[in-house]
């Protein structure tokens, strides 16, 4: 009878996992990733060069948005016209037929809504303006 409850006791199933082995092997891998990192060469971007950039033959118009949401048309620094949005599309035609090549600079207060300056800049495309930018100030 004493033989019968030995045997018992030691072919217990047993009901745990033992992590240990995975947490040595996720150690070591991280240990060959931490000193691998270091000698890997991110990968290069060659970039393209431009031997010169060619001078624009028309002078750009430049669009500005005030805080009222008015489009003030400028030429050489100086405003020459104020445009509501209904005005912008005529406006955008008579650019496009003087010439296609024209480019227009839109520059907009900061505190205006992106979405106004989008719908200008679409007007515009709508319109036959083909060369649209936008103006930032660097810092």
């Amino acid at each position: 009878m004493a033989g019968s409850s030995l045997r018992k006791n030691k072919r217990r199933a047993m009901s745990d996992i033992n992590v240990v082995p995975y947490i040595d092997v996720m150690l070591v891998l991280l240990v060959i990733f931490m000193v691998t990192a270091p000698m890997v060469n991110p990968g290069v971007v060659n970039l393209p060069t431009v031997g010169g950039a060619k001078v624009q033959s028309l002078p750009p118009v430049f669009l500005t948005i005030d805080a009222d949401e008015k489009v003030i048309v400028r030429k050489d620094g100086e405003p020459v016209q104020t445009l509501d949005k209904f005005e912008l599309g005529a406006f955008a035609r008579s650019q496009a037929e003087k010439s296609a090549e024209q480019p227009v600079v839109l520059a907009a207060d900061k505190s205006i809504k992106y979405e106004i300056v989008m719908d200008v800049m679409s007007k515009l495309k709508e319109n036959g303006v083909k060369r649209v930018g936008l103006a930032v100030k660097s810092q």
